[in-house]
């Protein structure tokens, strides 16, 4: 049985729609740049008496808020998303 010319077309554009198109990421949809958050952690953590708990911590906030406030303490209107992070005790959860 001879496969109709309008087949072979049809099934290679569904192929290129199906892999062809990449969903957008949240920052390529609005526009703003990622932070290495290692090496942002690492300045704001570096005179923590625990340094390890420290990154930890502000790895996590960096990861949802995508900012890190400058210096090693304090600045948070710098970062309003940092600031407002809360544990489950309600407690700051970013250094």
């Amino acid at each position: 049985m001879p496969i109709p010319k309008i087949l072979l077309p049809s099934i290679f554009l569904a192929l290129l729609l199906i892999y062809g198109v990449q969903p957008m990421t949240s920052s390529a949809v609005s526009g703003a740049a990622t932070i290495d958050c290692g090496a942002a952690c690492a300045a704001r953590c570096r005179l923590s008496g625990r340094p390890n708990l420290c990154k930890r911590a502000c790895g996590s906030c960096c990861s949802k808020c995508n900012c890190v406030p400058p210096g090693t303490y304090g600045n948070y209107e710098a970062c309003s998303c940092y600031a407002k992070l809360t544990t489950r005790a309600n407690k700051p959860k970013c250094p």
